[in-house]
């Protein structure tokens, strides 16, 4: 079984699973756990599709807390893929806007409304957004997903879960969260822990201290991970 299929199943599809904020941008959207399953659906079929991911092939993902890095997280595991910072060998990588293009690259908008890029890629990448939008909205794996298939950084899926569950974020909680998901130390704190623990994560990016305790007080969090 897939790491995206342990840490999706068995939960409602209506629940909130992430709040994302960005102080710097003062937004704010809420995903609900059949939300964040369509995108990552998405982009598993788009992945498969387009580029032929099988279980244990590398996609490099170099993107910051968001709810669209969670959709691309999700539906690399949802394939079987490996998830590493940046490889030669990556099928694909995904960065943000502005960063360099080297090899097979898709550029994440970051938009908070899911928006694509206002302007075209760089030479040789892909538009993210606008291409695995067109994807399948259902996605099952062709191949079997054993627990021994590198999931993170070369750790298995059965590894990776172990270590999420042991991360101590308590079962269920509401969990203010400033922990920035870099691969693999930052992914496995600040997102599969929550996600292993059935959390609903508030991930706040681009913090401005003085406002935590408002989204505390506005989410009524009962537990914070902080940078």
């Amino acid at each position: 079984m897939s790491l995206t299929d342990h840490l999706l199943r068995g939960l409602s599809p209506a629940r909130p699973l992430i709040t994302h904020y960005d102080d710097a941008a003062g937004t704010r959207v809420e995903l609900s756990v059949a939300t964040v399953a369509n995108w990552a659906a998405k982009t598993a079929n788009w992945l498969v599709e387009e580029f032929d991911v099988e279980p244990g092939d590398e996609v490099a993902v170099r993107l910051p807390a968001h709810w669209q890095t969670a959709g691309v997280l999700l539906g690399a595991w949802w394939c079987g893929a490996d998830v590493v910072p940046e490889s030669a060998s990556a099928r694909v990588s995904f960065v943000a806007p502005g960063a360099p293009v080297t090899g097979t690259t898709a550029v994440v908008a970051l938009d908070p409304m899911g928006r694509g890029l206002t302007s075209p890629p760089p030479d040789g990448a892909l538009d993210y957004l606008a291409e695995a939008r067109l994807a399948g909205d259902a996605f099952s794996p062709m191949l079997p997903i054993a627990g021994d298939t590198p999931a993170l950084a070369g750790s298995t899926v059965d590894e990776v879960l172990s270590a999420a569950r042991a991360q101590g974020v308590p079962e269920g909680a509401r969990l203010l969260s400033t922990v920035e998901w870099s691969v693999p130390g930052g992914v496995l704190r600040g997102f599969l822990g929550p996600l292993a623990a059935g959390a609903h994560l508030v991930q706040v990016s681009n913090p401005d201290p003085a406002k935590l305790a408002d989204r505390r007080r506005a989410e009524r969090t009962t537990a914070d991970l902080l940078d």
